[in-house]
């Protein structure tokens, strides 16, 4: 009787045993029979889909037109998404909003035109249509659109190299709207095709140092206007530029200048410091440029400072913006390079944009689409570009000022627009006698927001090689140029992404105590690792030419030394227990190439050689695919697994 019951005892483990094995054997075939993966103009044409129709999927029929159009529509312009909940209370908030902005806009926009080496119009002109643009196209609520000081020293630094903005102020103006154009084609095909990981080519790190440089650069370029030089270098490094001032001050500065910039310079930065301790005297620095500018100007007109040697802005264009459309240039030879620069631009302005809009969403609670921002900046320069503006992107001083006003929507931007074209039209006479001194104050006074010393010291503090790409762009825009310094943040953040990506990351593996999990035998030493059998992680995200053949003589290292220590230690219990199975965890490689299949199946012959067999565990999508389209599965005989548990059931039960 009880040698019955063991008999049937035993034969029900064993038909569970079959079960499992059966079940096991069903999930590799999972694996195996995986689809074939999306091709490239496939993946394109969804990443297309997704921004114009993202609820496309919700719909019952396919083929309802109203429902696809509707989506389009919803996808392309937020603005009829949220406009349909808009209250009059929300109205409320955002003009006045709208208004503060203006007020700080409006003597910022002519100062950040005369850096990039235009008429002051420009400024005015890119402050109008742009931010009408992004109202209804852009899913920020709080970033405030318009030229920014960066944005605009790149465009001079860069242009200045192909047209002298002096000899020819025409074809200098017709290059940067060029440039303009292109930036809007780059930023609307990054959100397109959903490149917005090109973005990223500048890291956290790259922007702060370079943003940080770049506001020292516009810093020491502004001494020209608050110091009345008449002739000023080109150079944007500071060597340059020190010397230049150092030389003017021997012989044209001007005292009078000097004295009114360094007062109003004083009463912005007296009012930034009223309105950060008192929340409530928020709007006392967004007002305090516009204030600047009245007294000054009104000073000029009286005293008539500008016989005794006060700079002065002079004359200004007023009415709408000029249609710009033939002044693009799609000819001649320089047209190459200023589409380089549109490109460089569009980076920057979006690098800078983004930045802005998701620390406001952060804060508001919100999530910021980061493909219609792209398009929506990209559509904006575009037709800004047809209408007399410069590269437009979000500002960091006034996007802060429109969250500190209480701003609800993008109808803040409409105000802000609206009010800037009705000075256009009605108010440009009175800016004649705005010293120049006054404009270099105001962009003096905005530069200590663009240089964080408490992100430096983190940055430090987290990641040296990220430290190395801030103060490698830091140093290489102050004391070289502004590309010099994106070139190096880039190539230090791409040499850092290269390591990390192509490193020949590789672990043992053992299983944890109690669990079913199987960790680093390094970082947990009670892992316990399965004798003949040597289970590795690959980590690398690409196994390829670059990390391919040091990832595999690792593998044949450790298979050396695993060798040895179980001779060792079965010398001493007189067995000999060598290396039977190697078992390659693929779950972190997310593609291979051809390199990368000829190491694994150089590997594969090594250890035919030894008797030595080889199995896969999880494979991605595109590994397995390759995997099979190379005959690999068929020559390790099958042996691919769903998990790495599976695999050691597998081939222990074997």
């Amino acid at each position: 009787m009880a040698a019955a019951l063991a008999t049937e005892s035993s034969s029900n483990v064993q038909e569970m045993l079959d079960i499992e094995q059966n079940k096991s054997n069903e999930r590799a075939q999972w694996v195996l029979n995986a689809p074939k993966p999306p091709g490239f103009w496939q993946e394109l044409v969804n990443s297309v889909r997704e921004t114009f129709f993202p609820h496309r999927r919700k719909f019952k029929n396919e083929h309802d037109g109203f429902n696809l159009v509707f989506t389009f529509l919803h996808g392309l312009f937020p603005i009829l998404h949220w406009c349909r909940n808009y209250k009059a209370s929300k109205f409320r908030n955002d003009l006045m909003a709208g208004l503060t902005l203006a007020s700080l806009c409006i003597p910022q926009s002519i100062g950040y035109a005369t850096l990039a080496k235009l008429d002051p119009q420009y400024g005015l002109y890119t402050s109008v249509v742009p931010p009408l643009i992004y109202a209804v196209m852009g899913t920020s609520r709080e970033i405030a659109i318009g030229p920014v000081a960066v944005v605009s020293l790149l465009l001079s630094s860069m242009i200045q190299k192909v047209q002298d903005p002096l000899a020819n102020p025409i074809a200098y103006r017709n290059f940067v709207l060029t440039a303009t154009f292109f930036a809007g084609i780059f930023q609307a095909s990054f959100g397109l095709f959903r490149l917005g990981f090109l973005i990223d080519i500048l890291s956290h790190a790259a922007v702060v140092g370079f943003m940080a440089g770049a506001a020292m650069v516009i810093g020491l370029q502004q001494l020209k206007g608050l110091l009345g030089i008449p002739h000023f270098t080109n150079k944007t490094d500071a060597i340059s530029v020190v010397k230049a001032v150092w030389n003017s001050l021997h012989h044209t500065w001007s005292p009078q200048n000097f004295i009114l910039g360094c007062s109003f310079l004083c009463f912005i930065l007296t009012t930034r410091y009223l309105g950060r301790k008192k929340r409530k005297l928020f709007w006392l620095p967004a007002i305090a440029p516009l204030v600047s500018v009245i007294l000054s100007t009104l000073f000029v007109f009286l005293t008539r400072a500008d016989k005794h040697g006060v700079k002065i802005v002079k004359h200004i264009d007023r009415g709408l913006n000029p249609s710009s459309v033939h002044q693009i240039q799609f000819h001649g030879q320089h047209v190459g390079e200023v589409a380089k620069i549109g490109f460089v631009a569009a980076i920057v302005a979006l690098a800078e944009a983004i930045a802005v809009g998701r620390s406001f969403a952060s804060i508001k609670g919100y999530r910021l689409d980061g493909n219609k921002e792209m398009v929506a900046m990209g559509f904006m320069n575009i037709v800004g570009s047809f209408t007399s503006c410069y590269v437009a992107t979000g500002s960091f001083s006034r996007s802060a000022v429109n969250f500190r006003a209480g701003c609800e929507s993008t109808v803040s931007n409409i105000v802000m627009a609206i009010t800037v074209l009705i000075s256009l039209e009605f108010f440009t006479r009175l800016l004649y006698y705005t010293p120049m001194a006054i404009l270099a104050s105001i962009i003096m006074s905005a530069l200590p927001g663009l240089i964080d010393f408490n992100e430096f010291y983190n940055i430090w503090k987290v990641d040296k090689l990220d430290f190395l790409a801030c103060i490698g762009a830091f140093f290489g825009v102050l004391f070289a140029s502004v590309e010099i310094g994106l070139l190096v943040a880039v190539t230090i953040s791409f040499a850092k992404i290269i390591l990390i990506s192509i490193q020949p990351g590789t672990e043992k593996l053992g299983k944890l105590p109690g669990t079913d999990l199987f960790c680093d035998v390094d970082q947990y030493p009670m892992a316990v690792k399965t004798p003949g059998i040597l289970i590795i992680r690959v980590k690398s995200a690409l196994l390829c030419f670059a990390n391919a053949n040091s990832v595999r003589e690792r593998i044949m290292r450790w298979i050396t030394e695993e060798e040895e220590e179980e001779e060792k230690e079965s010398s001493q219990r007189k067995a000999r227990k060598n290396t039977q199975l190697v078992l390659l965890d693929l779950s972190n490689m997310m593609n291979i190439d051809t390199s990368g299949l000829a190491s694994l199946e150089e590997l594969r012959k090594t250890l035919d050689s030894n008797g030595i067999e080889l199995a896969i565990a999880n494979p991605r999508w595109q590994v397995i695919h390759k995997l099979k389209m190379a005959n690999f599965v068929d020559k390790i005989r099958g042996r691919i697994f769903l998990t790495v548990g599976e695999a050691m059931a597998s081939c222990l039960g074997a």
